[in-house]
């Protein structure tokens, strides 16, 4: 259970030059629209969760601009640096961070460092890219990130001398937990040397597995797009005897996007995710019922579930120190024909696995204005003198999350929770396959 000091932002030092946009909130209070910056965001929202905590509430510190601001605009330098895996809307990040820092705060001097965090260290040999309004103005049409991406672990101590060498005050990095416990690391190097540099995430995850963010930005986009591939393989399915669409998408630890993407267009039979563990003599039988009762079958599988069935995987890494998961769409693939061949019956499947196409598109609509207003956020909180930290939506409101709860743990479709009830009701599945 989280309690109130998890819930604390770091501050570099006291706010007192006047902000920009301070004569925007002059009648501004809190609203159901608005939080004022010196409200909080509770953390629970029901009675019981409430009563549960007695007098301590759990509470956020909101986001928004400020009306005194920590740094002079006129005097610093930004610095902004993609990781990990891309996700659709990077390129709207970038830019909202460009246009926010430069139009409305006056930052001239913004750098963007290639390749991830190596961009930040002297043995990789990037060059470092000066970013300008005119040059970020139609990023947002394209997918992927201009100043590409990279995994891995760079030394905290080269980091933060590139930054002091270059006089960055104000570091954003946009990436996923691993990215965010670099830039917890980053954050403390910069504490033990008494600096003042403000380090400010914003959370970059497909699989939306990151915690009190409310949602990532690209996961709309993402399984936009994966609906497409279901929808594909049920057209497949449906035209041939006996027909099977078996659809694999992304999802490492958490079924988010095979959940949602399943519900965008209604048409799955199954949906297999990390979190809800099935018995293959359970759900093959089940299958082979669904084929006979309707004529074809659509099974969506993340990428991470039943790895319990992959006991003869090696163990490999990837560059960041994550387990790189078994194939165990390819394994359920051979596993379904095994069985039908088994029952001798008839059986015609077609496998899709779209899981790269998803994240490599431009984002959406939605996600382009999600995208934007969170890098708006990320430049507030930073000209603020806040640091360590991410924003986030949470209950509506955006908001300041520390890091360390935010790496604290792993967003999942809980299996008891209203969003798996609703897969249950729209594919008809038991809750789990009995042998």
């Amino acid at each position: 259970m989280v309690d109130p000091g998890q819930l604390i932002v770091r501050s570099l030092g006291e706010s007192r030059i006047p902000s920009p946009l301070g004569s925007l909130l002059t009648r501004r209070g809190t609203t159901e629209h608005y939080v004022d910056e010196a409200d909080r965001v509770l953390l629970d929202d029901t009675v019981a969760m409430l009563a549960a905590r007695g007098d301590e509430l759990p509470s956020f510190e909101p986001g928004g601009p400020r009306r005194r601001i920590y740094f002079d605009p006129s005097k610093i330098r930004a610095g902004i640096v993609t990781c990990g895996g891309l996700c659709p809307g990077l390129n709207d990040v970038i830019r909202g961070l460009v246009l926010t820092l430069n139009n409305q705060y006056g930052v001239s001097r913004i750098l963007g460092f290639r390749n991830g965090y190596q961009g930040l260290t002297p043995g990789a040999g990037h060059s470092v890219v000066e970013l300008t309004p005119a040059g970020v103005e139609y990023i947002n049409e394209h997918g992927g990130t201009i100043l590409g991406t990279s995994r891995g672990n760079q030394d905290p101590e080269e980091i933060v001398d590139c930054l002091e060498q270059l006089g960055v005050n104000l570091l954003f990095v946009v990436g996923g937990d691993g990215s965010m416990r670099g830039a917890r690391l980053i954050s403390e190097t910069i504490a033990a040397r008494d600096r003042r540099i403000a380090v400010v995430g914003v959370p970059k995850t497909i699989d939306n597995d990151i915690p009190y963010i409310g949602q990532s930005f690209g996961f709309q986009t993402a399984y936009a797009k994966a609906a497409e591939s279901i929808r594909a393989a049920h057209v497949e399915a449906a035209a041939q005897p006996s027909g099977v669409g078996l659809v694999q998408l992304m999802g490492r630890h958490s079924g988010f996007i095979a959940s949602y993407a399943a519900l965008a267009n209604n048409d799955a039979d199954y949906v297999l995710i990390p979190e809800v563990p099935f018995s293959l003599d359970g759900f093959l039988p089940a299958l082979r019922r669904r084929v006979a009762d309707r004529g074809h079958a659509l099974v969506v599988v993340a990428e991470g579930a039943g790895q319990e069935h992959l006991r003869d995987a090696p163990l490999r890494l990837d560059a960041s120190g994550n387990r790189k998961l078994g194939d165990f769409g390819l394994h359920l693939r051979d596993r379904i024909l095994d069985d039908f061949a088994a029952a001798a019956r008839e059986v015609n499947l077609k496998y899709i696995d779209p899981s790269y196409a998803i994240r490599s598109v431009p984002a959406n609509p939605y996600d382009s204005v999600y995208c934007l207003r969170l890098a708006q956020a990320a430049v507030h909180a930073a000209m603020a003198g806040r640091t360590e930290l991410v924003v986030g939506m949470w209950r509506g409101r955006f908001v300041h999350v520390p890091i360390p709860l935010a790496v604290s743990g792993r967003n999942q479709v809980d299996p008891d929770g209203d969003l798996w009830l609703s897969v249950l009701e729209a594919t008809g599945q038991p809750p789990d396959f009995t042998a």
